[in-house]
């Protein structure tokens, strides 16, 4: 079994998976409303929102889509989509990458289970946890 994010946005999401693939690389997939067979059941107005986004990065998927206007959804509150690093220099990088215009909740540093771990919100609203062992027990 694997367990992927899907994350819900409200008229942002290629905009937003183009910030993830340029932070965490990887392949990315983008379809819209106007490229799907779903394409007549939606007003033209809003035919180019995404209807699936999927960033693979390494295999691991991070998958994502646009709710249509009015069905905005909030996100779950307590819930963070978090990245285990392999080393601190892949740490400092995400950090920097994924906070860029979003909000620092605790910066990259040091704790007692990782060389590195730090807690922010991007400038989409997605939270994120950012994680590197290094030479520290894991838990």
């Amino acid at each position: 079994m694997k367990i992927h994010a899907y994350l819900i946005f409200d008229g942002c999401c290629a905009e937003a998976f183009r910030f993830y693939q340029q932070a965490l690389g990887g392949e990315l997939q983008l379809m819209s409303f106007a490229d799907s067979p779903a394409c007549g059941d939606v007003a033209p107005e809003h035919r180019e929102r995404t209807m699936h986004a999927c960033l693979d990065v390494g295999g691991e998927l991070l998958m994502g889509s646009d709710c249509m206007p009015g069905d905005a959804h909030e996100g779950v509150k307590g819930c963070h989509i978090s990245i285990q690093a392999e080393d601190m220099a892949q740490a400092e990088r995400l950090y920097r990458a994924l906070s860029a215009q979003g909000s620092v909740q605790m910066e990259l540093q040091r704790t007692f289970w990782a060389e590195g771990f730090a807690m922010l919100t991007d400038r989409f609203g997605v939270a994120w946890m950012v994680n590197c062992v290094g030479d520290s027990p894991a838990l």
